[in-house]
C-alpha cells in the first residue's frame, strides 16, 4: 500500500519559487565560469610583453691635440728710392725668404678717392683733425682740393650767370657736395644783390631796389642804398651736417634756386665770416666784379680772414676782369685762385 502526500497550494508556490531561483543561480554561475575560462585562456595565449628600458649611450670624441704652428719670422727689406710728387711709397719689396705670393709692381699711378670719416669710416681719422688728413675732412671745387672740417660755399646766383655758366656751376657744385664725408659741416650762401642761404625763397621787387628773403618763418629785408644792405635783423648762418638727407636737400636747392638781379660781394662774405665757429675754408665764386669797391671789399675781407686763420679760395667764372680782386681774397692765407675759361677749363693762377 503506497502513501501519496498532497501538497498544499502554499507549499507548491514556495517549491516553484525555489526552482526558479535555482535555475537563475545555475545560469549566472555558468556564465561566470565561462568568463573565467575565457580570461584564463586569454592570459595563456597572449604573447608575453617585455618591458624594455633603452640604454642611453653618450659619445665623446677624442680631444684634438692643439698643434702649435711655428711661424718663421720674415724680415722685409725695402729698397729706398727717391720719393716723387705722385707717390711716396717704395715700388720694390724684397724678402729674405721664399714665398708663393707674388708682389706686383704698380707701374701706373691710379687716383682712388678715399672717404675716411669718423662716422662710418675708421674712428677718429689719421690726422690731427676729426677725419682723414692733418686737418680733418676734405672737399674739392673746380679742382681746388682742401682739407677741412668746416667748409662754406659763397656762390654767385646773379642773372648774369644764365646759360652755360649756371649749368657748369651747378654740375661742379653738386659734385663737390656729393663727395663730402658725413662728418663735414658745410653751408651754401647764394648771392646776387641780396644774399641768402640755399633753400630760402628770394623775391625781388619790380623796381629792383629791394628784395625779401624768407627763411623758415623769418623774413629778411634788403634794399639798394649805395650798395645792397640788409634792413634790421641780419640772417643767422648755421652749420649743416653732411648727412645723406641734408646733402639731398642741398642738391635740390642748387638745382631749383632761381637767378636774381644784382652783384654784391661784401654781405655774403661777411655772412660767412660771422659763422660760429668760423669756417676753415671758404669757396667764393662769381662771374663779375662788385663795382668800383671790389678791390676794397676783397682787401678788407682778406685781412679779416688772415687774422682769423680762414682760407679763402676764389673762382672767377669766365670773368678775367675780376682776377685782381679775387687774387687779393686768396693770396694772404695760402688760398687758390682759379679762372674758368669760356671753354669751361679751370686754370689755376
Amino acid at each position: 500500500m503506497s502513501l501519496h502526500a498532497q501538497l498544499t497550494p502554499e507549499a507548491k508556490k514556495r517549491l516553484k519559487a525555489q526552482k526558479r531561483n535555482s535555475t537563475i543561480s545555475s545560469i549566472v554561475i555558468s556564465i561566470l565560469i565561462v568568463l573565467l575560462i575565457g580570461v584564463s585562456l586569454t592570459l595563456l595565449l597572449l604573447p608575453k610583453v617585455e618591458v624594455f628600458t633603452p640604454e642611453l649611450v653618450a659619445y665623446s670624441s677624442a680631444t684634438e691635440v692643439e698643434e702649435k704652428v711655428v711661424k718663421k719670422k720674415v724680415t722685409r727689406q725695402v729698397r729706398a728710392k727717391p720719393s716723387s710728387p705722385s707717390s711716396s711709397m717704395a715700388r720694390v719689396i724684397a724678402a729674405n725668404v721664399v714665398t708663393n705670393v707674388a708682389v706686383p709692381v704698380i707701374e701706373t699711378p691710379v687716383d682712388i678717392p678715399l672717404d675716411f670719416g669718423n662716422g662710418e669710416g675708421f674712428s677718429e681719422g689719421w690726422g690731427d683733425g676729426e677725419e682723414w688728413g692733418s686737418g680733418g675732412g676734405g672737399a674739392e671745387f673746380f679742382g681746388q682740393k682742401v682739407t677741412a672740417n668746416r667748409v662754406c660755399y659763397v656762390i654767385d646766383y646773379s642773372e648774369s650767370m644764365k646759360g652755360r655758366r649756371i649749368k657748369l656751376l651747378k654740375e661742379e657744385l653738386k659734385k663737390s657736395i656729393k663727395l663730402m664725408s658725413p662728418d663735414i659741416q658745410y653751408q651754401l650762401i647764394f648771392f646776387a644783390g641780396p644774399a641768402w642761404l640755399a633753400g630760402d625763397k628770394v623775391q625781388m621787387t619790380d623796381a629792383r631796389d629791394s628784395a625779401f628773403v624768407t627763411s623758415g618763418e623769418k623774413n629778411y629785408d634788403w634794399e639798394l642804398r649805395g650798395g645792397w644792405k640788409t634792413k634790421g635783423e641780419k640772417q643767422n648762418v648755421p652749420w649743416l651736417q653732411a648727412t645723406n638727407k641734408q646733402v639731398n636737400k642741398s642738391l635740390r636747392a642748387v638745382e631749383k634756386t632761381p637767378l636774381v638781379w644784382g652783384t654784391a660781394w661784401k654781405d655774403p662774405l661777411n655772412m660767412a665770416m660771422s659763422m660760429k665757429p668760423l669756417p676753415q675754408v671758404i669757396f667764393f665764386m662769381t662771374d663779375g666784379i662788385a663795382g668800383r669797391d671790389s678791390d676794397k671789399v676783397a682787401m678788407d675781407v682778406a685781412l679779416r680772414a688772415k687774422a682769423a686763420g680762414v682760407q679763402i679760395n676764389t673762382v672767377a667764372m669766365m670773368e678775367p676782369n675780376a682776377e685782381d680782386a679775387m687774387k687779393s681774397l686768396s693770396k694772404y692765407h695760402d688760398g687758390s685762385f682759379t679762372l674758368i675759361t669760356k671753354d669751361g677749363e679751370a686754370v689755376k693762377k
